[in-house]
């Protein structure tokens, strides 16, 4: 059994390789379109110099340290440019914590101009911004004992992002403001760690209510067939098993993944961002190129491999080993546990948005979300909005997602 799926990964590998031989000319003549509009513009000074400071906004930064070691980058935005005459004062400002998805950083958050991105127009409207940048990504790559250059660095799934990082920023945010409780915002995979942390009741003390950008957690009915395609031959986890341990998206990996899967004439490789979120409806030229030249961030190949397990399989559930013998090591039990989502508590507020278009956060399975949650939940304490035209991206770059998505959000947040 194990001879014949370690030739099969072999295979699947020495065909990958091969095809780019084949089809580089497709990924290279997407990649040469995209630094045509949008040349590459790297900021080595990081967020708040770079974008934050630019508008004239204040910026702080700060290092929290994780129980498992990693060292992670956190910014805050204290203040609006309207509140500078009240700079120094916290008392009537609620903190609010973002927290990003998969494969980019807290640089999402502040990608347009001051009228158009979230951190900015929370800032502006009298709250307390802190952003967050989770482990692998270019400002949270220090530990206390590792280097991203030693395999271990990249050992963890998003089981440790809600198990260590999560509650490591939350509690510094909650400290730092004089033990208020936080509004949570998450995107993406910054959905799925809270809600994994809120169905084993954690953090339920420190936070104050959540906002779900079209959020995942039930993936087994995903439309992009680029990251299906992917989890069905096992690609991660053939990778893994050559000794990588960085996803880095730019990366050689990538390109050897990109060159299986777009052999497939249903996965559009010269469109990639829409192959796997979806085609957004509402993003300008500048945010879209911003976005490129900041660069996607990397993440864990296991991270990868265990995100693809939610494709294949119906559930949440936590990292599965792949064998009865070491999910006993781990967990005790043959199977991995199963986050059981029907066991968060009622009260806590929730405000959920998701898109007709987001091949990620899928109607189908985000309706399935949606059933678990609100037959539990207190009915003033949830509300739902959907997107009809709204895809994955549009959540946090659309033109107009502060009239349509912030300003419900912000009201939301003022009721709770």
């Amino acid at each position: 059994m194990a001879q014949n799926l370690c030739a099969q990964c072999f295979l699947i590998l020495f065909i990958a390789l091969n095809l780019q031989s084949v089809l580089s000319w497709r990924i290279q003549n997407s990649t040469d379109v995209i630094s045509d509009i949008c040349p590459p513009q790297p900021h080595p000074l990081g967020m708040c110099k770079s974008r934050v400071a630019a508008y004239g906004y204040p910026c702080e930064e700060y290092h929290v340290t994780t129980e498992d070691g990693y060292i992670l980058s956190l910014k805050r935005i204290p203040h609006g440019l309207s509140n500078t005459s009240n700079a120094n004062s916290t008392e009537d400002r609620t903190p609010v914590l973002l927290f990003h998805g998969l494969l980019v950083d807290g640089f999402c958050w502040v990608l347009s101009t001051p009228k158009q991105s979230l951190g900015f127009i929370l800032a502006d409207g009298g709250f307390d911004v802190w952003i967050a940048n989770c482990r692998g990504t270019k400002s949270s790559r220090n530990h206390t004992s590792l280097t991203p250059e030693d395999p271990a660095f990249w050992d963890w799934t998003w089981d440790q992002l809600a198990a260590y990082d999560l509650p490591a920023v939350l509690q510094f945010v909650y400290n730092q403001t004089g033990g208020k409780k936080v509004h949570y915002i998450g995107h993406s995979l910054g959905t799925l760690i809270i809600l994994a942390a809120f169905s084993e009741h954690k953090l339920i003390d420190i936070v104050r209510s959540a906002v779900l950008l079209c959020p995942i957690a039930y993936l087994h009915r995903m439309k992009s067939r680029l990251i299906w395609l992917a989890a069905r031959i096992f690609l991660a986890e053939t990778i893994h098993m050559l000794g990588y341990h960085e996803f880095n998206p730019v990366g050689r990996v990538t390109q050897e993944l990109l060159g299986e899967v777009c052999t497939d004439p249903d996965v559009d490789c010269y469109d990639i961002f829409s192959a796997v979120a979806g085609p957004d409806c509402c993003l300008n030229t500048s945010t879209a190129c911003m976005f490129l030249q900041h660069g996607p961030q990397s993440s864990s190949i296991k991270n990868m491999i265990h995100m693809s397990q939610l494709v294949r399989k119906a559930g949440v559930r936590r990292y599965d080993y792949g064998n009865e013998k070491e999910n006993m090591k781990h967990y005790n039990q043959p199977e991995p546990p199963i986050y059981d989502l029907s066991s968060i508590p009622p009260h806590i507020p929730l405000f959920l948005t998701h898109g007709g278009q987001d091949f990620l956060g899928d109607v189908p399975d985000t309706r399935r979300l949606l059933r678990t949650l609100v037959r539990q939940h207190d009915s003033d304490d949830i509300e739902v909005l959907y997107m009809p035209d709204y895809a994955h991206g549009d959540f946090v770059m659309g033109y107009n997602a502060p009239q349509l998505i912030y300003k419900p959000m912000v009201e939301f947040f003022k009721r709770h």
